[in-house]
């Protein structure tokens, strides 16, 4: 004997709310399909004429009637996705995933990493990066001083440059060492419109230099000199240059790091009979403070750093070159950071070094 399916009566209300739900072009086809299941048993329609009409098993049609017997229309679709507009990306959750996770087995994140592990595109994370100024890809690097005598050592420097001394000179002076004759393998292409000048990546070395430079805060003109090492001898020669180099009767005022050389005691013997001569020690860690270090960069992005060098000589030559022209038309590189401004920079960042000390002991 065949089992009877069970009767279903649909009130006018629910008839309507499931006719809409047949004739809707935006609904999902799940939800369509099973409305005409129960619209279908509505009318005593068995499971096998529902199934045969639809296409569909015989079960799927007995198991869509059940549910609406037993919960109405939202039993039949309580587990189907609702229609409406879509979730927004959290932007704030993406910040912090960025800033504090890290995937497995890398050290940052990438657009696609980041994307896939949030199940969303690799354009939304540029964006949210993008407007939150997040670069994973990039870090900076930095050492903070600590040199018990930084503040001393601070303020007397951040002195000179931004009130000199009455007839005295400002001299900011460093060795730019181990400055590289580099020849390249082969022949690079020039700049041409629509291309970049091209060189190759590797490269002969033909020796090396040291540039000793000292840079007026007044005017920015620069005494130099090249030397094949950089030891004491060869500062103190530098020195000498400076004191023929200046008007004698200035004062002269030497801004320098704590290189060993700086400190020999046969220099230190020759400044204690050239009393001129004032020497200021940069705190330990803070070479940022001399203002050479700028025109250090200068020279490096403008004529070393895509230069060929054949020889020592060739290197030696372009820098002087370099440098005359400079002289030709200096101009001095303002100091504007004050040096309480200098300090809170610093304070602040020995707290954050400290807390996170802490936390990793913890």
């Amino acid at each position: 004997m065949m089992r009877e399916a069970m009767a279903i009566v649909v009130s006018d209300e629910q008839r309507a709310t499931l006719e809409r739900m047949v004739r809707s072009q935006t609904i999902d086809v799940r939800a369509a399909r099973r409305a005409r299941i129960v619209l279908l048993a509505g009318e005593g329609k068995g499971d096998r004429d529902i199934a045969r009409q639809l296409g569909i098993g015989r079960i799927q049609a007995a198991r869509w009637r059940a549910r609406f017997a037993e919960g109405g229309v939202e039993a039949v679709l309580a587990d189907l996705p609702r229609s409406g507009r879509k979730p927004r990306i959290d932007a704030a959750e993406i910040v912090r995933v960025t800033t504090q996770t890290k995937p497995a087995g890398a050290t940052h994140w990438s657009t696609r990493k980041l994307a896939a592990q949030l199940g969303i595109s690799d354009t939304t994370v540029l964006k949210v990066w993008r407007a939150n100024g997040l670069k994973p890809h990039l870090v900076e690097t930095f050492k903070v001083s600590r040199d018990p005598e930084f503040i001393e050592k601070l303020e007397d420097i951040v002195g000179l440059y931004i009130s000199p001394p009455d007839h005295a000179l400002v001299l900011c002076c460093d060795e730019k060492s181990q400055v590289q004759a580099l020849d390249r393998t082969q022949p690079g292409l020039p700049l041409k419109k629509g291309r970049a000048a091209t060189m190759t990546h590797d490269y002969k070395r033909h020796g090396t230099t040291t540039l000793f430079a000292a840079m007026s805060t007044l005017d920015g003109s620069v005494i130099s000199r090249c030397a094949q090492r950089h030891r004491h001898v060869e500062w103190l020669g530098f020195l000498r240059q400076i004191d023929r180099e200046t008007p004698k009767a200035k004062e002269l005022h030497l801004v320098c790091d704590n290189y060993a050389t700086h400190k020999h005691p046969t220099v230190k013997a020759w400044l204690e009979k050239h009393p001129r001569f004032h020497i200021h020690f940069t705190p330990t860690s803070a070479s940022w403070l001399n203002m050479v270090e700028r025109f250090f960069r200068s020279i490096s992005t403008d004529r070393l750093e895509r230069g060929v060098f054949r020889s020592v000589p060739e290197l030696t030559a372009a820098i002087e070159d370099y440098i005359a022209v400079h002289n030709q038309n200096p101009k001095p590189f303002v100091w504007t950071a004050k040096a309480n401004d200098i300090l809170q920079k610093v304070f602040r960042a020995n707290r954050r070094l400290g807390s996170k000390k802490n936390e990793a002991l913890h």
